[in-house]
């Protein structure tokens, strides 16, 4: 956090969001497309492990064991993934397991997919030779596995909640310039047993129908998504605040995030969910009476993920976020920025929250950090009177809808 420079102005009431859009909301009105996806150091390429993975012999525990991996990821505030890191680690394990769990889930599986792929490259010279001579490291199974652990690859399952828990998946892989179709290898059972591998055409709709497994490079398993910050919270979350009447300010509230609808989806469907930064700049606690008091205060800045997987295109998910502590009615103005992950170099946006002392408004300048891909959805300020206005207030920022609470 940057050292604050203070400033003062005449003092202005920013009344309504309507006023508080126009200071500098800024949207992108088309799809962002996303670039080829390379081989990685490790010297594969998507489609290589998609090829690998439509040539092993599965079993149905097979499925049940990348499922079980998708769902957990799911449930901790990740998209449907299971990364290849966990794969050949900690089999079943979801992204965002505690050790605890990862041990539970691994002593289930006593076939796991590693198996198949150790034996498929120890069957494979070709395969080992190929990686190999793209990354630069020795012919060896071990060598292949290890590759693998450290790509960010993994396997995407999109609607896998829809999954009869019998059909065999289609492979298919994230062709990147934001394709929206692909070929993929059918996967099903032969009368012998056996495992019958067709390519067909592969969309969103195939996926909506079917089981498909979408080999892509993981965005977002470093972050920590708001269902996990939530459940480390859950303890203290059960006492809320009790909201003040309409209109009215308390001595200490707090600022929620109550709910966050998503109206476009921002990447192409093989990409997966969208992750959305929220990032709230203010000056907590703000008690001050006279100018000198400033000095004692400085800003913070509030930021949180929320993943919104592309079956929740305009519907209202539900959270109960902090984002502003002791918000009182010396408040004036706040920061607020939303962008969509999409990576790049770190940059910061330039930006004030401004407090008051008898009538005057002073200014706390910071800077909010995001990364140069990124889809910046939403910037500018936001009237701290605009959250009085209703118990709950709702307001549209770009292609999306947030509602907050005072409480």
């Amino acid at each position: 956090m940057d050292k604050i420079r203070l400033f003062r102005d005449s003092f202005a009431t920013i009344a309504g969001l309507a006023l508080a859009v126009s200071l500098g909301s800024c949207t992108k009105d088309s799809t962002p497309v996303r670039a080829q996806l390379p081989a990685e150091p490790s010297g594969f390429t998507l489609k290589d492990v998609a090829v690998m993975l439509s040539a092993l012999p599965m079993e149905s525990t097979h499925l049940d064991e990348v499922h079980t991996a998708v769902t957990s990821s799911s449930g901790n505030g990740y998209d449907e993934e299971y990364m290849m890191r966990d794969l050949l680690s900690d089999p079943g394990a979801g992204v965002g397991d505690d050790a605890a769990t990862r041990a539970a889930v691994r002593s289930g599986f006593s076939n796991p997919l590693r198996n198949l792929i150790e034996d498929y490259f120890a069957n494979n010279p070709s395969a080992r030779k190929s990686a190999s001579s793209k990354a630069g490291g020795p012919d060896d199974v071990q060598a292949c596995i290890d590759a693998l652990c450290s790509s960010q690859m993994q396997i995407y399952w999109p609607y896998s909640e829809d999954w009869d828990g019998e059909t065999f998946p289609v492979i298919t892989f994230d062709p990147g310039y934001g394709a929206e179709s692909n070929y993929g290898y059918l996967l099903a059972r032969g009368d012998d047993g056996l495992i019958v591998v067709d390519s067909v055409y592969v969309d969103e709709n195939l996926a909506k129908s079917r089981p498909v497994w979408v080999v892509n490079s993981n965005d977002d398993s470093s972050m920590t998504p708001l269902e996990l910050v939530m459940d480390d919270e859950a303890g203290t979350r059960s006492a809320l605040p009790v909201a003040s009447p309409r209109g009215a300010f308390s001595k200490q509230r707090n600022l929620y995030l109550k709910n966050f609808t998503m109206l476009r989806n921002y990447d192409s469907w093989f990409a997966g969910a969208s992750e959305f930064w929220v990032k709230c700049g203010s000056v907590k606690g703000f008690k001050a009476t006279v100018e000198s008091d400033l000095q004692h205060y400085t800003p913070s800045i509030t930021d949180l993920v929320v993943v919104v997987k592309r079956k929740y295109l305009g519907v209202a998910v539900p959270f109960q976020a902090i984002l502003v502590t002791d918000f009182t009615e010396q408040l004036d103005k706040l920061a607020f920025l939303i962008t969509e992950d999409d990576g790049g170099k770190s940059t910061t946006w330039n930006c004030s929250a401004t407090v008051k002392i008898k009538s005057k408004s002073y200014g706390f300048e910071m800077s909010i950090p995001y990364r140069q891909n990124d889809d910046i959805v939403w910037r500018g300020q936001l009237s701290a009177g605009y959250f009085t206005q209703d118990k709950e207030v709702s307001g549209r920022f770009g292609d999306v809808m947030v509602t907050f609470a005072l409480e």
